[in-house]
């Protein structure tokens, strides 16, 4: 593709006409605008506690018991019981959920 030819004088008789333009035209009286509202500030999000636990699942993904953190075998053990007791197997996962302060 050809290289588009500038012509500078023509541009800058251009500029200069636009220029006379803006200084000959009549300068409006500035208003006052109203001061803006200042918005209310939001109080900063409350931090939830979380509590890790040991949660028994079925292959559906429903939770069927929970345990603490530190009761991993027994949560081992209940998934053992379910998935021989049961058709579908059940597996162990951990489960976190906020702390009720107060």
């Amino acid at each position: 593709m050809a290289a588009k030819i500038v012509r500078r004088k023509e541009k800058r008789a251009e500029a200069e006409a636009a220029e006379r333009k803006a200084k000959a035209a009549p300068k409006k009286v500035a208003t006052k605008k109203a001061p803006a509202k200042r918005k209310s500030r939001s109080k900063s999000a409350k931090e939830v506690r979380m509590k890790a636990f040991w949660g028994v699942f079925n292959q559906s993904l429903k939770r069927v018991a929970l345990y603490e953190y530190s009761e991993k075998k027994e949560a081992d053990k209940k998934a053992k019981e379910l998935t021989a007791s049961g058709k579908s197997p059940h597996f162990v996962q951990p489960v976190k959920e906020a702390v009720q302060e107060g």
